[in-house]
């Protein structure tokens, strides 16, 4: 009589060690999945005081992949062209509805700060070409920026983009400074505080005077 309990109590032992088991691989499975999620959504940097909201900036400046791509006229073009230059680097598309809405403010942005310094390159990465954007260019009334388009899509994964729009900050040098993932207001007032320093950093310490947009 005695036996039987014990009997009974490890069969449940026995069975539970593996419940337990498999319960325990399912949390640390959970445990490396949010862990997984919250790095991706992590800055690449540290963000310093007056880093304007989602900006990540890197720890450390790192060479740009020299991306290609084409003018509105067809003629290739890279990055490499921009060197002396801090480029904001935007890549997006036209059917991409974020980057629709951002677009003016970036066009806006090139028009206060654009000049022998600094440049905003509009990467888009339509599939139909440089007319898809020459098209929305016109429709929205952009002024300000090139048409440059890299149909092949490759810039997407040669700068590691993992979304639209991607928008990277490049200094003088074709190194990564930092970037931001999704839209932003680019022409607010905390936005070109921020860039409009490194923009002189990069030139030498010259001033860089903001100009106004013009109007038609």
């Amino acid at each position: 009589m005695t036996r039987m309990p014990r009997t009974v109590l490890a069969d449940r032992s026995g069975a539970s060690a593996p419940r337990r088991r498999l319960l325990l691989l399912l949390a640390v499975l959970g445990f490396a999945g949010l862990a997984g999620m919250f790095m991706l959504r992590a800055p690449v940097g540290p963000a310093l005081e007056g880093t304007p909201k989602g900006f990540a900036l890197s720890d450390v400046p790192t060479p740009v992949p020299d991306v290609r791509f084409t003018d509105g006229e067809g003629r290739p073009r890279a990055l490499a062209d921009f060197r002396g230059k801090v480029v904001l680097l935007n890549v997006w598309a036209t059917w991409c509805l974020p980057c629709r809405t951002e677009m003016p403010t970036l066009d806006r942005l090139q028009a206060a700060l654009g000049g022998g310094g600094f440049e905003v390159v509009a990467l888009s990465v339509d599939r139909q070409g440089s007319e898809t954007v020459k098209a929305f260019y016109s429709e929205i009334g952009v002024r300000n920026l090139a048409v440059r388009v890299d149909a092949s899509g490759q810039a997407l994964s040669g700068l590691a983009a993992v979304g639209l729009p991607t928008t990277i900050l490049i200094d003088a040098e074709g190194r990564e400074l930092g970037r931001l993932m999704g839209p932003a207001e680019w022409d607010a007032k905390d936005m070109v505080a921020f860039l409009k320093p490194i923009v002189e950093r990069e030139a030498g310490g010259m001033a860089v005077p903001e100009k106004k947009e013009s109007t038609p």
